[in-house]
């Protein structure tokens, strides 16, 4: 099948809304969490590892998320307290106890992971996302991410592809809960079936979307799926990098159009 009648059959049934995940799937960070923190220790006298620290981020990370869920909303946290004290919970466990030492660190790591100088935009993102407004696709963001994600978008160029940016913050439950994928729906006034969502995450990203309707695509890094993740994700639903997301579109589309059509050609 050429792509020409691939790209008329995608005309004649139209996917309306594409929702983005952003961390890890539009953009990353231009080092590690564990470089940051160690670079902005030495900035303020104190030397620490940087792969203690990420250790020590990954397991402080796991505990703060099942304590304080979101961000700590339900818990009377605002964000920015949340992250300073995984900040000072991280230097802990890393072998740096003195909270007052550590204090002024998570004031400006705060800061920093504000600005969007400290992140950078993945390889085709930018280019895809222009690709798929070219092709009258409407374009919004479903992230588990706090207030600080607007002006971090803004920054980097990326937010005028976005009809609304919906963070999990600002919803109050994050994904793969399913009440925020559907008010991003109803925002958009789009049915789930007429909509896709892109993200680098299986449980949160993939699964979550399709738990409402929706088609989804997981964006997938060097390293080899887990098997129970590869043997659920068909093929045609990976994304190995994200120029492949439009020819992805153009098979569900015909997909979708021959189903309704009983298979005919």
């Amino acid at each position: 099948m050429s792509r020409v009648t691939l790209l008329s059959m995608a005309h004649r049934l139209q996917m309306r809304l594409l929702t983005w995940d952003v961390k890890d799937t539009l953009i990353k960070l231009r080092h590690s969490v564990g470089e940051e923190y160690a670079s902005k220790a030495r900035a303020h006298g104190l030397v620490v590892e940087a792969t203690a620290l990420e250790q020590a981020f990954g397991q402080a990370y796991r505990a703060q998320s099942h304590n304080f869920p979101n961000y700590g909303q339900n818990c009377g946290l605002t964000s920015r307290q949340w992250w300073k004290d995984l900040v000072l919970h991280t230097f802990h466990l890393a072998g740096v106890p003195d909270a007052r030492a550590i204090t002024p660190i998570a004031d400006h790591l705060y800061e920093d992971f504000s600005s969007p100088s400290t992140w950078q935009v993945l390889e085709g993102a930018e280019t895809t996302l222009k690709e798929c407004r070219k092709r009258g696709l409407r374009l919004a963001v479903i992230s588990n991410f706090d207030q600080r994600l607007e002006d971090i978008l803004v920054g980097l160029g990326l937010r005028e592809h976005f009809e609304f940016v919906l963070t999990s913050e600002a919803m109050g439950c994050p994904k793969p809960d399913p009440r925020i994928f559907h008010e991003a729906l109803q925002l958009a006034h789009v049915e789930p079936a007429m909509a896709a969502h892109i993200g680098d995450s299986y449980p949160c990203d993939y699964q979550g979307a399709r738990a409402v309707g929706m088609h989804s695509f997981l964006v997938v890094g060097p390293e080899p799926l887990p098997s129970s993740v590869r043997d659920s994700v068909p093929k045609e639903h990976i994304l190995l990098s994200l120029s492949h997301l439009l020819p992805a579109l153009d098979l569900l589309e015909a997909s979708s159009l021959m189903r309704e059509g009983g298979g005919s050609k």
